[in-house]
């Protein structure tokens, strides 16, 4: 069965700011099958589902802050997500602090499980999104991406990030394959030598080795488009060019 193709909504976020309902139409006007978000700019759980229903758009997953799933928090995160339909909480970036050195990362690592206890019942689960620091070698000369993986349990999601994995020196597919099963949402990422620069399939990823990756290793069950920087087009235009690259790739 086909991976399905979500949109990260965060590479159309001044559009969200602007019109989040008409935005989530235009994005399900392409042919996306899914969305992940990145914020909900104001809009109750209740009524994002309905749009999202009305429109069959499926939720990938969300960008959860590492604050909204603690102790003074979580109630609130898991009820809201329980409405809106989202079971993939995913802490799109942690401080320095909590994975500068193999020992942070052996701490960040037991909260991380913590969190993903407490999310269990409810059917949820949690991970991280690597960014380009994650993926350069810490004393020890293992990566915050790997402590962060063997500390964590073989249900934390690993949201590997095509991108900043080559910006942070990394293979563009090892990562998946290191960590069999854990990339049950990949975020795709174009690289130029910079950020985002070009659309998916006009850079130097090599799409076919990372869809590999992800279909015989990884466990990947969504495909989620990010996309951050634009040149010569509308975000929503970028976007849009990238879903039809991923289709003339047969995805």
């Amino acid at each position: 069965m086909a991976i399905p193709i979500a949109l990260q909504l965060y590479s159309v976020r001044d559009d969200c700011a602007r019109d989040f309902f008409g935005t989530i139409s235009r994005v399900a006007a392409m042919g996306y099958a899914g969305v992940e978000f990145a914020g909900y700019h104001g809009a109750s759980a209740a009524d994002i589902r309905k749009v999202l229903d009305d429109l069959g758009l499926k939720v990938a997953g969300t960008h959860a802050g590492f604050q909204t799933l603690q102790d003074d928090a979580i109630d609130a995160t898991i009820e809201f997500h329980k409405t809106l339909g989202c079971t993939n909480l995913i802490v799109p970036w942690l401080p320095e602090e909590t994975r500068a050195t193999p020992a942070a990362c052996r701490t960040t690592a037991e909260k991380m499980n913590a969190i993903a206890e407490k999310l269990k019942p409810h059917g949820m689960r949690t991970g991280f999104h690597c960014h380009e620091g994650d993926m350069r070698p810490l004393e020890g000369g293992k990566s915050a991406w790997d402590l962060l993986a063997a500390g964590t349990t073989s249900d934390f999601i690993l949201q590997y990030d095509t991108a900043n994995g080559m910006a942070g020196g990394a293979d563009p597919v090892q990562p998946i394959l290191d960590w069999p099963g854990r990339g049950v949402t990949t975020h795709l990422k174009e690289w130029s030598g910079e950020h985002g620069a070009k659309v998916i399939g006009e850079g130097q990823i090599p799409w076919k080795k990372v869809f590999e990756a992800c279909e015989t290793v990884g466990g990947t069950q969504w495909y989620i488009v990010e996309h951050e920087s634009y040149e010569g087009m509308t975000p929503l235009e970028a976007v849009k060019a990238c879903l039809v690259n991923l289709k003339a790739m047969g995805k």
